[in-house]
C-alpha cells in the first residue's frame, strides 16, 4: 500500500505504461466535474470508476476486499474518508474470490486493522496483497466523490 499525492505515488510506484496512464488520467481530471460510473482509459487494462456516496460510520467488524488482477488507486475528489487496512493473509474470507468480479471478500478482527485518513488530492494505492475497507467516516458522515481506477498487473488481466 502507498498513501500520498499523485506526485509522491508516481515516485514510489514502479515505472510501468499501466499505472502511469492511470496517474496522468487522474492528473488530468481533477477539474472536471464527471459522472458517476465508468470511465474507460485504456480498454480493460486501465479503467476508472467514479463514485459519489455518504461515508458510513463503522463498527467492530469492517467488511473487507481484496484484487487479485488489478491494482486500485483510490483517489478522493472531494470530501474525506477513512480506509480500513490490513494485510490480506489475515483476513478471514467471507466470500469466496469472484473472477468475473476480480474481488475477494472477508473481516479482519478490529485489533488487527490501521485506519488510514484520506482526503482531497490524496490517493491510495492497494496491490493484491493488500484486504480494504473503503468509504468509512471520518468523524461524522460526509459526501464524497472518489475515483478508482483499477490498473491492471499485467497484458492478461482482462
Amino acid at each position: 500500500m502507498i498513501v500520498g499525492s499523485l506526485q509522491e505515488i508516481q515516485q514510489q510506484c514502479s515505472p510501468s505504461p499501466f499505472m502511469q496512464t492511470a496517474i496522468d488520467f487522474l492528473r488530468e481530471i481533477q477539474e472536471k466535474d464527471l459522472p458517476d460510473g465508468r470511465v474507460q482509459i485504456d480498454g480493460t487494462n486501465v479503467y476508472a470508476i467514479v463514485q459519489s456516496y455518504a461515508s458510513a460510520p463503522h463498527s467492530e467488524t469492517l467488511k473487507f476486499e481484496a484484487h487479485r488482477r488489478y491494482i486500485d488507486i483510490q483517489f478522493v475528489l472531494s470530501g474525506k474518508e477513512l480506509m480500513g487496512w490490513a494485510p490480506l493473509g489475515i483476513m478471514m474470507t467471507t466470500v469466496p474470490y469472484n473472477e468475473t468480479k476480480d474481488v475477494l471478500n472477508g473481516v479482519v478482527a478490529p485489533e488487527n486493522v490501521t485506519l488510514i485518513h484520506y482526503g482531497v488530492g490524496q490517493a491510495i494505492v492497494l496491490f493484491p496483497s493488500d484486504a480494504h475497507s473503503p468509504g468509512l467516516a471520518d468523524g461524522d458522515s460526509e459526501a464524497v466523490k472518489k475515483i478508482v481506477v483499477k490498473v491492471a498487473l499485467d497484458q492478461e488481466a482482462a
